[in-house]
């Protein structure tokens, strides 16, 4: 169901735990060089969030894109080899800028490079939500990334990760995330109208197959998810009681909008199974 009601965004201030994922095309340029001035204006969101007494967890794209960048790569490669090693390369640069912006807020980072296995494995699973609990407790901001280098899972696109969306789900659920914010470079959820036009859909109240077939599947570029994985990550967070917008994140302040329930995006309203 579909709906323009903005009643449901008036808890979204009340959430403490947030997971931003934050998609390549947001914060890498077509070149593949990383958009500093973008990580720098997130970052300060995100800091502003962090000293309000928000729990954020920042989920991040773009080692690949900035590995190819490096290696002055015009295409994404095609061979496994070939995207671990970009993202071998990647990873460092991301991570740098990463680091040194929150620094200048007097914010400690952590990198959190993750595997299927971390969440298929009991004691690893363990390990990692204490892990997590410690370092949010702490007041560190953990960077979490597909460890790209040495796992083919997102690289073969075999497990559908779609461009770490997947991933921030898995995220959400052992975090115990109120709220994931997916940054993408389009305003949110859209549909067709009668004039011939797409319009933004402001809110989703269930994830079913008429909101499904409202997308289709996209790959390519520098980056591989799509709306159609965005959708599957929110039904994932929904069902277990997060709430979920999908938005803009090339747009001005757009995670400070966000978090104070102004109408930007596509909310998906979390329902407890």
């Amino acid at each position: 169901m579909i709906t323009s009601s903005n009643k449901f965004r008036a808890s979204i201030p009340e959430s403490r735990r947030v997971v931003v994922k934050i998609g390549s095309r947001v914060i890498v340029r077509k070149t593949g060089r990383p958009d500093v001035a973008r990580i720098k204006s997130i970052v300060k969101q995100v800091a502003q969030l962090h000293k309000s007494g928000y729990q954020v967890v920042i989920v991040s794209s773009g080692a690949i894109a900035a590995g190819m960048e490096a290696l002055k790569l015009d295409k994404r490669p095609t061979a496994v080899p070939d995207l671990q090693m970009c993202a071998a390369i990647g990873q460092g640069r991301l991570m740098t800028q990463y680091t040194e912006f929150f620094a200048q807020e007097k914010i400690l980072t952590g990198q959190v490079l993750l595997t299927h296995d971390d969440f298929d494995r009991k004691i690893r699973l363990a390990n990692l939500r204490r892990t997590m609990d410690h370092i949010l407790a702490r007041g560190v901001v953990p960077i979490i990334n597909e460890n790209d280098a040495v796992a083919d899972e997102e690289c073969k696109a075999e497990l559908s990760l779609g461009d770490n969306d997947y991933l921030a789900s898995l995220v959400v659920r052992q975090t115990r995330a109120d709220l994931l914010i997916l940054l993408s470079t389009v305003d949110g959820l859209r549909e067709n109208c009668e004039c011939g036009r797409s319009r933004r859909v402001p809110f989703v109240e269930a994830i079913n197959k008429s909101i499904m077939k409202l997308v289709k599947p996209t790959s390519g570029g520098l980056s591989k998810g799509g709306m159609d994985s965005k959708l599957r990550s929110a039904s994932l967070c929904t069902k277990a009681g997060c709430n979920v917008v999908i938005a803009d994140g090339t747009r001005k302040d757009i995670i400070t909008k966000i978090i104070k329930g102004e109408d930007v995006g596509t909310l998906f309203s979390g329902s407890p199974v």
